[in-house]
């Protein structure tokens, strides 16, 4: 059975490996052992209480209970852009007119923005290709919803996502290559790296203030804005079904849309209940549905999928389930319907 736990500092090496397969565009699981283990020593000072608001992040694996081996990662950093400056485009709008000629032009146009700065950022998702199958992936991304739905006080009420965007066959973004590249003259891969890294002040620098047209950008370029890289389409997928939303926030590299939502609106924030449970003595039946269940501890965290029906009072939890959670009895635990009751399974 896997489960989701805190990132250790002894799985460092495993993420490591993780990052190198991650391919182009996955900022935030930059393949550089001191940049990861700075991120995980962040995640464990934030589950100790110990971390700074601009600081604060937590990091997670999707472990076998079996036998450890780590088959992806997630996190969530708390407060973006405190320490280190958040820049996305803004898609907007403006308006050429002339009575006079009878003219009016609505052009597209992207602004340079730090609007998200302070909100919580739902990041480095990553499942091995090898593992990419039944529910694992919808365990690694909603897992952190049950988190949040248990500790909302730590989150900022605006919760966001930035999704990876479109690239060529050969890892290039259109976009890039349309824009970023004149400003830059470097790489998409170098730049996606650097930021990756941490190193934002050259967008600073470099970037254009003023509003970009978008009728002058290649037509390839214009043709992506807001579209997700293919391997990211079920994340979105996954996402949208729990409220998320594109509200016109492009990244300023490769032109992938960032999705939102209040977190109290979130489908699992909002539906998720607090349950007594027992252990359960028969195998589940073929139509029973499949829950989302974490235990409600900070520091020993553990999320995973069991099936059980719908109603079933206390929530009955096999007993790898038990083990893989970490329960004692008495606790009682956090739970939601792993896809919502009015979408059909894919």
């Amino acid at each position: 059975m896997f489960a989701i736990r805190p990132a250790e500092s002894s799985d460092l090496p495993a993420i490591l490996a993780m990052s190198g397969r991650t391919g182009t565009g996955l900022t935030s699981l930059p393949a550089d052992e001191t940049r990861l283990k700075d991120r995980i020593e962040r995640s464990l000072r934030s589950f100790a209480g110990g971390a700074e608001r601009a600081d604060e992040c937590y990091v997670f694996v999707l472990a076998d209970a079996a036998d450890g081996t780590l088959a992806g990662i997630c996190a969530i950093e708390v407060a973006v852009g405190l320490r280190e400056a958040w820049y996305n485009y803004r898609v907007g709008t403006l308006v050429h007119a002339s009575r006079e000629l009878d003219v009016y032009n609505a052009t597209p146009t992207l602004f340079l923005s730090n609007d998200h700065t302070g909100h919580t950022e739902l990041c480095s998702l990553f499942l091995d290709a090898e593992h990419r199958r039944g529910k694992l992936g919808s365990l690694l991304s909603k897992s952190r919803l049950l988190f949040i739905a248990e500790f909302p006080e730590t989150f900022h009420r605006k919760v966001i996502a930035e999704l990876r965007g479109s690239l060529d066959a050969e890892g290039r973004s259109p976009f890039w290559e349309g824009l970023g590249r004149h400003f830059f003259a470097i790489d998409f891969s170098r730049a996606d790296y650097l930021t990756g890294m941490g190193n934002r002040q050259f967008v600073a620098e470099l970037m254009p203030r003023h509003p970009v047209y978008t009728v002058l950008l290649p037509p390839a370029a214009r043709a992506v804005i807001g579209h997700v890289h293919e391997d990211t389409r079920p994340a979105r997928s996954l996402l949208e079904a729990e409220g998320f939303r594109y509200e016109g926030y492009v990244d300023i590299f490769d032109a992938g849309p960032t999705v939102e939502a209040y977190r109290d609106n979130i489908r699992a924030v909002r539906e998720s209940r607090i349950l007594q449970w027992t252990e359960r003595q028969d195998a589940p039946a073929a139509d029973e549905p499949l829950w989302l269940v974490s235990n409600r501890r900070l520091k020993d965290f553990r999320c995973a999928i069991v099936a059980a029906g719908k109603r079933a009072r206390p929530l009955p939890l096999p007993a790898d389930a038990i083990r893989a959670l970490h329960l004692q009895p008495g606790e009682s635990v956090r739970a939601c319907l792993l896809v919502p009751p009015h979408r059909k399974k894919p």
